[in-house]
C-alpha cells in the first residue's frame, strides 16, 4: 500500500521545482482512480510528468466498491476477468497465486483482497513521480491555462484533472415527499459497517433495497448476528440473479442493425435467449456476450430510447448483468429456508418513529414490522443537480461540468474529457468510471474502468511536450 501524509498548507499553490513538468491531479483513489494512476506511471517514462492521487482517506484502492474489511463481500465477476491490465487477463489471477490466496481462475475473490491488488499494482510502478495527499477536494478552478486543485488549507497546481471519485453514497430515502429525518436506527451508509455490527443478536433489520449492496449487508447481519432477522424490500422484491458455479459457454450473436428502440433491443435479447436454450446453453453466456457490444448498442439508441429503457427495461437487464457469486447466492437461499430472511416486494410505505426503534409498514402487508434498524440499500446516487458534493457543485457553478440528459452522472466525451456549459469540451479536464454511465451505460465495473483509465492516460500524456513514452502499461511480476 502507498500513503503519504498530507500535504503541509500552504498559502499559495504548491509549486513543483522547475517549470517543465505536467502535473495530473486524480480525484478520488479507489479502482477508478488507482488504474488512471497506473496507466499514466506505467504508459510512460518522463521524468516530468507528476501524478497526484486525493483521496479523503489518504488510503487507495478500497474506495465504496473495495472498501469492506469483511471477507464475506465477494466479487461478483471471476478473477480471470478483473485484471487491472486488458492486455495481461491473468494478472490477479497470478497475483492470487503468489499470495496464497486462490489457485482457481474461476473464483470470485473477497472484495478487501481486489483492494489489496490494486495497491501492490500501483506500488509496483510508483516512484518519486507519484504523491498521495489525504483530504477531501473542495474545488478546482480553471487559471492562467490550469487548474487549482483546493482542499482545506491547501492549494496545488495541475495541467490535466482526473475526476475518478467512484460512487456517490445513496439518495436519502423519502416518503410522502420528505427525507426520512436522521434517528438512532436509521443507517443512512449501507457501507457503514460498524452501525451495523452494533446492533444486538436478536435485533430485526429491514434492508430498503435488493440489489449487491443490500446482500452484502444482509450477510454481515446475518453471518455476524445469528439470531438476528431481515427483511429486504423494494419495489419489485427481486434480488440479482446468481452466477453458475463454472462458466465456459461462450454464445455469439449477432448485433442488430439499422434503427434502434429500447423495445427491439429487448426483443433481441429475449430472441437469443431462446435460440440458445434450443442449444442447450443458458442465458448467463447471452447477457455475458453481449458485454462488448453494449456500449456501441448504448451509444446508438435516441436519447428518448435510453429513458424508454430506464423505465421499461432496465430493471431486468440490471438483475440479470450484475450476478451474486454462487457462495453469496447460497448464503442467501440458506437464510431463507432458515427464515431468518424474507424479500418483499412493494416498498415502503411508511415509517414510524418509536423511539430506540421503528415501526415500518411494506407494500400490502396488514401488519407493521417492528425493526431495530432501517438500512438504505437504495442504490448510489446519481443525479449531480441533487448532489451535496462540494467539488461538483462549485464545478457546476463554474460552467465545467453538467449532467448528463438522463442524470446518471455527468455529461462527457467519448475520450472522457467534461462537456462544459455551453455544450464543448473543456480541456484538460476528464473523468473516469461510474459517473460516465449515462454516456456509456457500461461503466460501473473493472474491464470497462481499466480501458477508460488507460484510454484518459493516453490523452493526457499525448498533452505532454515530451515524448519519453513507455508504451502500453503492463503488470510487474515480481522476481
Amino acid at each position: 500500500m502507498v500513503t503519504h501524509p498530507r500535504p503541509t498548507p500552504a498559502a499559495k499553490p504548491t509549486a513543483y521545482p522547475g517549470g517543465d513538468h505536467h502535473r495530473v491531479a486524480v480525484i478520488g483513489g479507489g479502482a477508478s482512480g488507482v488504474l488512471t494512476a497506473i496507466n499514466l506511471l506505467g504508459r510512460s517514462a518522463d521524468p516530468g510528468l507528476r501524478v497526484e492521487i486525493h483521496e479523503a482517506t489518504g488510503i487507495v484502492g478500497r474506495g465504496i466498491a473495495y472498501g469492506t474489511n469483511d471477507a464475506r463481500h465477494l466479487l461478483n465477476v471471476r478473477s480471470r476477468h478483473m485484471s487491472a491490465f486488458p492486455d495481461v487477463p491473468s494478472d490477479l489471477i497470478e497475483w492470487a497465486r503468489r499470495t496464497g490466496r486462490s489457485l482457481d481462475p474461476q473464483a470470485f475473490l473477497p472484495r478487501l483482497d481486489f483492494a489489496t491488488y490494486l495497491q501492490d499494482r500501483l506500488a509496483e510502478v510508483a516512484d518519486h513521480r507519484l504523491r498521495i495527499c489525504a483530504g477531501r477536494v473542495d474545488d478546482v478552478v480553471a487559471v492562467d491555462g490550469c487548474f487549482e486543485v483546493r482542499t482545506a488549507g491547501d492549494v496545488s497546481r495541475a495541467d490535466s484533472v482526473v475526476l475518478a471519485h467512484g460512487h456517490q453514497r445513496p439518495r436519502p430515502l423519502v416518503l410522502d415527499g420528505d427525507q426520512l429525518p436522521p434517528a438512532s436506527w436509521y443507517v443512512a451508509d449501507p457501507w457503514d459497517l460498524g452501525a451495523l455490527r452494533v446492533l444486538a443478536d436478536d435485533a430485526t433489520v429491514v434492508v430498503v433495497g435488493t440489489g449487491l449492496t443490500a446482500v452484502d449487508v444482509v450477510v454481515t447481519l446475518l453471518e455476524e448476528g445469528p439470531r438476528r432477522r431481515v427483511v429486504m424490500v423494494s419495489r419489485r422484491g427481486r434480488l440479482p440473479a446468481a452466477h453458475v458455479a463454472a462458466s465456459s459457454t461462450a454464445w455469439v450473436q449477432p448485433v442488430p442493425e439499422g434503427p434502434l428502440t429500447a423495445d427491439l433491443l429487448a426483443d433481441h435479447v429475449r430472441d437469443q435467449v431462446r435460440a440458445a436454450a434450443t442449444q442447450g446453453v443458458g442465458w448467463r453466456a447471452v447477457v455475458d456476450g453481449l458485454r462488448a457490444a453494449t456500449t456501441p448498442l448504448w451509444k446508438r439508441l435516441p436519447l428518448d430510447e435510453r429513458r424508454r429503457f430506464l423505465a421499461v427495461h432496465a430493471h431486468e437487464w440490471e438483475v440479470r448483468r450484475h450476478r451474486m457469486a454462487p457462495e453469496v447466492a447460497a448464503r442467501i437461499r440458506g437464510y431463507q429456508d432458515e427464515g431468518r430472511l424474507s424479500v418483499l416486494a412493494g416498498g415502503l410505505t411508511s415509517v414510524a418513529d418509536r423511539g430506540g426503534h421503528c415501526e415500518v409498514r411494506i407494500g400490502d402487508l396488514p401488519t407493521a414490522v417492528t425493526a431495530q434498524a432501517l438500512v438504505n440499500c437504495t442504490g448510489p446516487a446519481t443525479d449531480v443537480t441533487r448532489s451535496d458534493d462540494p467539488l461538483l457543485l462549485a464545478l457546476r457553478e463554474r460552467g465545467l461540468l453538467t449532467p448528463d440528459p438522463l442524470l446518471l452522472g455527468i455529461d462527457t466525451l467519448d475520450g472522457g474529457e467534461l462537456v462544459g456549459e455551453h455544450g464543448e469540451a473543456v480541456p484538460g479536464l476528464y473523468a473516469v468510471g461510474p459517473s460516465r454511465k449515462g454516456t456509456l451505460w457500461e461503466s460501473t465495473a473493472i474491464p470497462e474502468i481499466r480501458a477508460q483509465a488507460a484510454a484518459v492516460a493516453d490523452r493526457i500524456l499525448a498533452r505532454t511536450s515530451s515524448p519519453a513514452r513507455s508504451g502500453a502499461v503492463r503488470a510487474v511480476t515480481p522476481a
